[in-house]
């Protein structure tokens, strides 16, 4: 098994250009390249309704807090779509707040524009006592989420989220599936919640949680079949944190990223901020035994998941990760493509203000998703300079059909997950060897790296194009890509 340490010293150094090739110290398993296609060809129907539902998480310590959810005795609904089915979707808003207008975005879903669920840019928003609903099928495989895309923070801090798979993508059955939503809680020790956003935050990393949790649980335990290969489902569901997750002590691989199957890869860990997800396929321990789910990005490891084995073992053959099916994605053509660059930088008022002491004052997000303040930027556009309303130029215009390099430079000492609606994007390279090439819809940029991501402009439409730490986003690290 790869070592952490075995990694680090694996990889080799870049050459400094943002076109250098990946060079990458991780173990692969061989793969053999399987199409996915439809399983199935019916209408599923969901209702949702967003609503304030009081509940006592066990990660509260006894404390019930006013949490908004998509549905009754659901923290996170997991809805399962099977390839080629129809999802058709009815949601009622039922905020307790007027003026909490809402729409559903389907995050990393390629779907029609009309259905990406941003306020003013492709629908009007849901008010308070009104219903909506969208109509799409799926396109692809994986794992997948959705969340409301207007006053994040808060609507993120209360626990607005759910998960949306897309099945279709396995070749061999694994023997069980656990999905993990990893989120943090800002609680006072009163058993209140805090403000969801602060001025030193969002100028800063994010504002932090003060409770973590998978699942509403402190450190949540799962009963699993004995020396079993199962599927964990890994979402990084918080506002702010950026994490490395690993398994200790165990056999497991890397199968896909945001949903996108890849060659498995045996890696002690994988780093992903908010809204990035990572499926493993882990080899449990024997009767009896217990694995830690962990993460590394912290001063001390976090556990946040036991596996506890419990039964007959399942398997006695070694383990092999089986290469999960993958999507038939148009092809970029890296020696026709245009390359366009994105600068993401902070604006003079949140480079100052990073200089603040803890008593600034907080963001009070506005009646269109903006905060009053603007920190962030990209190519030297803040978009609360601008409302939803009024969207101003695009930071991009792409032909669909097109392919393109997105030239992702971060500038600042921050890391940044960018993320894109209706596209996935294809790593080609990095400034630092840290990540293979793979696919995704949320890239995360470390400070002052520089990313290249091959695209192809994808069905018409307004698209938003944005960092994923929600304070970042609110303050002015988004914008929109239009294509044509």
């Amino acid at each position: 098994m790869v070592t952490r340490r075995e990694l680090l010293v694996g990889a080799a150094a870049f050459s400094g250009s943002a076109a250098a090739s990946f060079a990458f110290g991780g173990q692969k398993v061989a793969a053999r390249e399987i199409i996915a296609t439809p399983i199935a060809h019916d209408t599923k129907n969901l209702f949702l309704d967003l609503a304030e539902r009081p509940a006592a998480l066990p990660c509260f310590n006894g404390h019930t807090l006013p949490l908004w959810t998509f549905q009754e005795g659901s923290l996170y609904p997991i809805v399962r779509v099977k390839l080629g089915e129809r999802l058709d979707t009815v949601f009622k808003n039922d905020l307790p707040r007027a003026g909490e207008y809402a729409s559903i975005h389907w995050h990393g879903l390629r779907i029609p524009n009309d259905q990406d669920g941003v306020p003013f840019m492709t629908q009007q928003p849901v008010e308070p006592g009104s219903q909506g609903s969208y109509s799409f099928v799926p396109p692809d495989t994986g794992s997948f989420f959705f969340h409301t895309h207007c006053n994040t923070s808060e609507h993120f801090g209360r626990g607005l989220i759910g998960a949306i798979i897309i099945e279709g993508d396995e070749v061999e059955p694994p023997d069980a599936e656990y999905v993990l939503m990893m989120k943090d809680w800002r609680v006072s020790p009163d058993g209140k919640f805090l403000p969801f956003t602060t001025d030193e935050g969002a100028a800063k990393a994010g504002t932090p949680g003060t409770i973590r949790s998978v699942n509403g649980e402190s450190k949540a335990v799962f009963k699993v079949p004995s020396s079993a290969n199962v599927r964990i489902r890994f979402y990084n569901v918080d506002a702010t944190r950026i994490s490395e997750v690993g398994f200790e002590d165990a056999e497991s691989a890397i199968i896909a990223i945001d949903g996108n199957g890849l060659e498995p890869l045996l890696l002690p860990s994988w780093r992903l901020g908010p809204a990035m997800r990572v499926d493993f396929l882990l080899r449990t321990a024997p009767p009896g035994k217990t694995i830690r789910f962990v993460d590394y990005f912290a001063k001390e490891p976090v556990v946040l998941a036991e596996f506890v084995s419990e039964g007959p073992p399942k398997r006695t053959d070694a383990f092999v990760a089986t290469p999960l099916k993958v999507m038939p994605f148009p092809k970029v053509d890296v020696a026709k493509a245009q390359h366009i660059p994105f600068i993401f930088s902070a604006t003079a008022t949140g480079a100052a203000i990073a200089e603040f002491d803890k008593n600034a004052s907080g963001i009070h997000i506005g009646s269109l998703c903006l905060a009053k303040r603007t920190f962030w930027a990209i190519n030297k556009q803040a978009w609360p300079g601008m409302t939803h309303k009024d969207l101003g130029p695009p930071l991009a215009v792409l032909k669909s059909g097109r392919s393109y390099i997105f030239d992702l430079q971060n500038t600042t000492p921050n890391s940044h997950p960018i993320h894109i609606h209706g596209h996935t994007l294809e790593i080609l390279s990095s400034s630092m060897p840290h990540v293979p090439p793979h696919r995704a819809d949320t890239v995360l940029l470390r400070p002052n790296e520089r990313i290249q991501a091959g695209v192809v402009g994808g069905a018409p439409g307004k698209w938003m194009f944005h960092c994923h730490i929600i304070d970042h986003q609110e303050a002015g690290m988004m914008g929109y890509i239009e294509v044509v």
